[in-house]
């Protein structure tokens, strides 16, 4: 069931791309496990840029979410330094009727609305609430460094 699941999916989103988000397997042999990009929302310091992301379906696809990190280091209240994002469909928001193409939209939106009040990395939410600025300029800076 999962493969069959996850080869849809692919289908989907090789008939309807979307302009912000791809996914794909790494391999034919290994159809568990993709690659993720996502450009930063235009509305936000990570606007125009390239991340890349790592997503690995677990073998009881849909009934389990998906785990996502991110590969490119990002600035952001919800994302640590090993690229572990904290976002609800995640967890436990997850509903099978979920796919990865509105997980990544999910996830840019995170990007544009960051989850103050559960954040992963309470140092960078502090910033965020204190001085907007500031987490902004930080953000761009990260976001020319890391991101493409």
């Amino acid at each position: 069931m999962a493969l069959k699941r996850i080869q849809r999916e692919y289908t989907d989103l090789q008939k309807d791309p979307m302009t912000s988000i791809s996914a794909q397997p790494i391999s034919v042999s290994d159809i568990m496990s993709w690659k993720g990009t996502l450009i930063g929302p235009e509305d936000s310091p990570y606007a125009g840029s390239l991340f890349f992301l790592n997503i690995h379906f677990p073998s009881d696809c849909p009934f389990k979410p998906p785990k996502v990190s991110f590969t490119t280091q990002i600035f952001h209240p919800n994302i640590n330094a090993k690229g572990d994002i904290c976002v609800d469909i995640l967890k436990h928001q997850w509903s099978p009727a979920l796919t990865i193409g509105k997980v990544l939209i999910s996830i840019c939106s995170l990007l544009t609305d960051p989850n103050l009040d559960s954040p992963l990395v309470p140092e960078i939410a502090q910033l965020y609430k204190m001085d907007r600025q500031k987490f902004d300029e930080a953000a761009r800076k990260w976001t020319r460094y890391f991101a493409a």
